[in-house]
């Protein structure tokens, strides 16, 4: 997923990631070798960082692989594919906190 930022600067990338597109771009930067199980992926990628909001909140990857069902991947897709209702769970939780919806309410 992803949301364009503001237009007043510049300098700033065109899209903001986050959830799977910012998880599948964090992984090129890491080597796992597929098939893999959960803890094979945790110990090459848990340490990875991905927000799963436009906001910036984030989460490990040891931490969704946590809160995941699937132990083993065949491939990177499998991996995605599976934790995808992770980060989608946690950005729903997330936008419905008391704190977001203040956010929401203040206009700058």
């Amino acid at each position: 997923m992803g949301v364009r930022p503001p237009a007043d600067n510049n300098d700033e990338p065109d899209v903001i990631e986050f959830g799977i597109a910012a998880l599948d771009d964090r992984l090129s930067d890491v080597e796992i070798d597929y098939p893999a199980t959960a803890d094979e992926v945790r110990d090459a990628a848990g340490h990875v960082s991905v927000p799963f909001d436009a906001s910036g909140h984030s989460m490990t990857v040891a931490e969704a692989l946590s809160e995941a069902n699937a132990t083993r991947f065949e491939n990177e897709q499998d991996l995605l594919n599976a934790l995808h209702p992770v980060f989608e769970r946690r950005r729903e939780a997330t936008r419905n906190s008391l704190l977001s919806q203040l956010r929401s309410l203040v206009p700058f």
